[in-house]
């Protein structure tokens, strides 16, 4: 066999086996699937950030993946459906404008249940520790995963939503110049208002109160890392409470990014900015949420991966 023949077939499979492969992560079964895309965010160690809120900010030690998007409506809904007649149903409230609209009115422990049903959906441990009343609580010393550091998290599980440097690290910060930007399009200017669209360098920003929110794959432009409204449409939960300890139940939480009434320049939508006066059970009209996940490989990755080493074998054995 010569080279031609053996590089063929391999050709022939990274060409159709590539590009079939996503970073989608899919949930539920039939009627009640959903998906949700996820980007990673690289650059374990970086620097932190010493010039926005809070400060420092966006350190991050280890790889992790984000939600490209925010959670739209029609995953909540379709959670609510496939628990509905379990022991432990969702039944998350939250507005209705639309299947692909941002779901909002959700509070941050109703995300917080919504993420530990993704994790129940694939095997993994809840991130969040709920009792049998329904009461949030903080993971302790003997709970596996328990990580002191954070009681909030359970550091087992595969999806959680985003703490305050994750959500600002994948917002603010150019891997590939190693720079942080005071926009989340990657420069320290303001993106262009738009009312929908997905156009570099917009943004869902200075549109009237009347208007919906866009759907959340046309609200506007991407980060450097790749994720989608991170500035405006609506502001987004964080894990993380107001002074970043994570030790008391019920302190306020953390939201940012703005939403689609911030003014181009107002503070709200940059690296300078963080809401921080709302309980965990309070549900806000204008406030949503993406999720963050444990890194894994990306199917790409693996394939090339395993093309490499067939090559590599067959090299050795053909002397290509």
């Amino acid at each position: 066999m010569n080279a031609s023949a053996l590089l063929l077939p391999i050709s022939f499979f990274v060409a159709f086996s590539v590009p079939l492969l996503s970073q989608a992560d899919t949930f539920g079964t039939g009627e009640n699937a959903f998906t949700i895309d996820f980007v990673t965010i690289g650059d374990p160690g970086n620097a932190a950030d010493t010039t926005g809120d809070p400060n420092p900010a966006g350190a991050v030690s280890y790889t992790y993946r984000m939600g490209k998007y925010e959670i739209p409506e029609h995953a909540i809904r379709r959670a609510n459906a496939a628990t509905e007649n379990t022991a432990n149903p969702l039944g998350i409230t939250l507005d209705q404008r639309g299947p692909d609209k941002p779901a909002t009115r959700v509070s941050w422990f109703e995300a917080a249940r919504f993420v530990n049903y993704l994790n129940e959906d694939q095997g993994a441990p809840p991130a969040y520790k709920f009792d049998s009343a329904g009461e949030f609580q903080l993971w302790e010393l003997g709970d596996p995963g328990y990580d002191p550091a954070n009681p909030f998290r359970n550091s087992l599980a595969r999806y959680f939503l985003p703490s305050a440097d994750e959500w600002y690290k994948a917002a603010f910060y150019d891997p590939e110049s190693d720079t942080w930007f005071d926009y989340p399009n990657g420069m320290n200017t303001p993106p262009l208002p738009v009312a929908s669209g997905a156009d570099a360098n917009t943004a869902v920003i200075e549109q009237d109160a009347s208007m919906d929110p866009a759907d959340v794959w046309l609200a506007g432009g991407s980060s450097p890392f790749g994720t989608v409204a991170q500035a405006g449409n609506v502001w987004e939960w964080e894990e993380s409470e107001t002074d970043l300890v994570n030790d008391e139940r019920f302190a306020n939480r953390a939201f940012r990014g703005g939403d689609r009434i911030s003014g181009s320049s107002s503070l709200s939508i940059s690296s300078s900015f963080r809401h921080d006066i709302y309980p965990p059970d309070q549900s806000i009209g204008a406030v949503g949420f993406r999720v963050a996940s444990r890194n894994v490989p990306e199917p790409n990755s693996m394939v090339l991966l395993l093309v490499a080493l067939v090559f590599g074998v067959a090299a050795k054995r053909w002397h290509i």
